[in-house]
């Protein structure tokens, strides 16, 4: 087996023989960037081989020790890079001994996760419930079993049903719990239907987690199911990402890999497991203090965390497996809470639009306003639109593409610290002052910014400012006129412009956004438009209200830039509102109010699935909505910085 040692970390270890160099790095514990999960199509994982005999570590590394050179990687790799022993590391096997450097643009960083939401009115009624009770000793006279006793207790203090079930791993313990307690123990029912724990003495404390299983990241809320109140926030990049960024190319993983379900459905059962042990041990608690786990995530991401083949999700009429809520024992999952409890998801609607846009809806409740059309628009690499009020409320899904996340864009990153992510371009100057992530001052005040690339948030500024400033037309071409150094062509004679130069970074090259960029994001951006205008045609209405914008990326884009590039259609920008994270508020109100599963399961069934891309004239509205911000769309609201464009 070679010896793999990977720079600047210094991991190293020995590793199979054909194991590309993106998996030896993940046997390894070296976090290497890959947007598409390494099916050589983000040129994201760049390595550079070390050749020559280091004697510190005792290998020969040798460029004969990697497999031969793939047409692949020269669609990401400069003449130089190529030279200087540059490689994709999802592209590269190991042969031999091998001492790889990770340059800065290549290496992973911990994530910026949205993971609050906003504050929201609920009632308190959660399906866990604890009863405390005080039974009559056995006696040779009084027969009962310990269950019925504890049963018959519970129906005469609390009315509860005499038949409730006992669950088999707590009845096993039951006989000694109760003699423990001296007969007075604490009873806790799940959903007035089962006894999910029975206690000695009187025990208070009852813990619920609430969990967003999102495509890219993981964000948990560990909540007190007596107050309400959320105790610990935490979150994670979801490990799923290694096997693909986006839900389709985890299904593909999942039907090219005999084993690829299990790896899916173990990767997922182990961040949420860890996430519940970071969790508890900061209250000084373990994971089997936790009785009730909600989960809501889109359809695929479902799928694979209960263990359900996803395959046919993939493809027409993309049939989900199961579109009910699901009451499943953590211990049949994995997830390791306390043994008997409940894991609740909720329902999905249809097609990719999943229970996690349920938990939008309930939590953001369209489905109450009486009159005015309200767009809730959940945004990322598949986005989830919802029109309507009381009426009627119709729903899409839209395959924007992990672009918006930082995929497909030349120095596209997720939002983590080195991320640019605000812009803003001076149209009489061409010059750029940006914002990264990680620092309070923006260039150029700042004038070292460390900057390694650039996140969803700033993409969306730049390409704004790049058309306000008319560097890029309507059309989104590149308008070459300007006498700036910034506007240049690269060096495959296409246009970029230049955001930030190879001084100011921490990766010694300039970050530019190019004509492909620009293209990336204007088929994005035109998805969630034609989207939107459908259901709003299928309405009957010509214009919207309000628009919310659920999810971290719609809390941290800039709404104006945002209309202005016509992510979607024209509004007052005043009803323009960002809610945090709506799936994960929704979760939570599922957790602490049983009645929100009742609202949950009926809303799924009553609002209408509009599946846009089988509309006859699906790529005509498309082509027009690739304009900035349409070809024909009027957008009063924003008039005034429209007609200042390119003057």
């Amino acid at each position: 087996m070679p010896t793999v040692i990977f720079q600047p970390s210094g991991r190293r270890g020995l590793v199979d023989g054909g194991t590309n160099l993106l998996d030896a790095a993940r046997q390894l514990g070296v976090d290497i960037e890959s947007v598409c999960g390494g099916v050589k199509v983000c040129g994201k994982c760049k390595v550079k081989l070390e050749t020559g005999f280091f004697e510190k570590f005792g290998i020969d590394s040798r460029q004969t020790n990697l497999s031969p050179f793939l047409p692949d990687e020269t669609d990401y790799l400069t003449e130089g890079e190529i030279g200087d022993n540059f490689r994709l590391a999802c592209c590269a096997k190991v042969l031999g001994d091998l001492l790889v450097f990770v340059p800065e643009e290549s290496r992973g960083a911990k994530q910026v996760v949205l993971e609050t939401g906003k504050e929201r009115v609920f009632k308190l009624n959660p399906a866990v419930r604890k009863y405390y009770i005080e039974m009559q000793p056995a006696t040779l006279e009084d027969h009962r079993s310990d269950a019925e006793r504890v049963k018959d207790t519970l129906n005469a203090k609390y009315h509860l049903p005499r038949d409730l079930n006992v669950d088999y791993l707590v009845l096993r313990d039951l006989p000694t719990v109760v003699r423990d307690g001296h007969w007075k123990v604490t009873v806790t029912v799940w959903n007035r239907q089962e006894i999910i724990l029975v206690e000695p003495g009187l025990v208070e404390r009852a813990l619920g987690l609430a969990v967003d299983v999102g495509t890219t990241t993981v964000a948990a809320y560990l909540c007190d199911l007596r107050t309400g109140q959320v105790l610990v926030v935490d979150s994670m990049m979801n490990p799923q990402v290694r096997y693909g960024e986006d839900v389709l190319s985890r299904i593909t993983y999942a039907m090219m890999n005999d084993d690829g379900l299990e790896k899916m459905h173990g990767a997922i059962i182990e961040g949420i497991n860890t996430l519940a042990g970071r969790m508890t041990e900061k209250i000084g608690l373990t994971p089997d203090a936790i009785l009730e786990v909600t989960l809501v995530f889109n359809t695929v991401m479902q799928h694979i965390a209960l263990g359900i083949e996803p395959s046919y999700i993939g493809r027409s009429p993309f049939t989900a497996g199961t579109k009910e809520a699901q009451n499943i024992k953590a211990r049949d999952l994995g997830i390791k809470v306390w043994k008997a409890a409940n894991v609740h998801t909720l329902p999905v609607e249809a097609g990719f639009v999943g229970p996690d846009n349920v938990g939008v809806l309930i939590a953001e409740e369209p489905y109450k306003e009486p009159a005015k059309i309200r767009m809730v628009i959940d945004i990322g690499t598949n986005g989830e639109i919802d029109i309507g009020n009381a009426g009627k409320l119709l729903c899409t899904s839209c395959a924007t593409g992990p672009a918006l996340e930082g995929a497909q864009i030349k120095f596209g990153m997720r939002a983590a610290p080195g991320a640019i992510e605000k812009v803003r371009i001076d149209p009489e100057t061409m010059e750029a002052s940006y914002k990264v992530i990680g620092q309070d001052k923006w260039y150029p005040e700042l004038k070292k910014t460390d900057a390694k690339g650039i996140c969803g948030s700033g993409i969306i500024d730049v390409v704004a400012e790049l058309f306000k400033s008319g560097i890029i037309q309507k059309s989104g071409r590149f308008n070459m006129k300007p006498d700036s150094p910034r506007v240049r062509k690269a060096e495959d004679g296409r246009p970029e412009y230049v955001l930030a130069w190879a001084d100011e970074t921490s990766i010694g090259k300039d970050i530019s956004f190019t004509q492909g960029d620009v293209r990336a994001v204007q088929l994005a951006k035109a998805a969630l438009y034609v989207g939107s205008r459908y259901l709003m045609e299928k309405l009957g209405v010509a214009n919207l209200d309000s628009v919310t914008l659920a999810g971290a990326f719609g809390s941290y884009i800039d709404k104006e830039s945002a209309m202005l590039i016509g992510m979607f259609p024209d509004c007052d920008l005043d009803n323009v509102m960002a809610v945090g994270n709506a799936a994960g508020d929704g979760a939570k109100l599922a957790l602490l109010d049983v009645e929100k599963r009742d609202e949950a399961a009926w809303i799924a069934r009553e609002v209408e699935f509009v599946e846009t891309a089988i509309e006859p004239d699906f790529q005509e509205r498309f082509a027009a909505a690739m304009a900035f911000p349409h070809s024909t769309d009027k957008f009063p609201h924003i008039g005034h910085i429209l007609a200042k464009v390119g003057k």
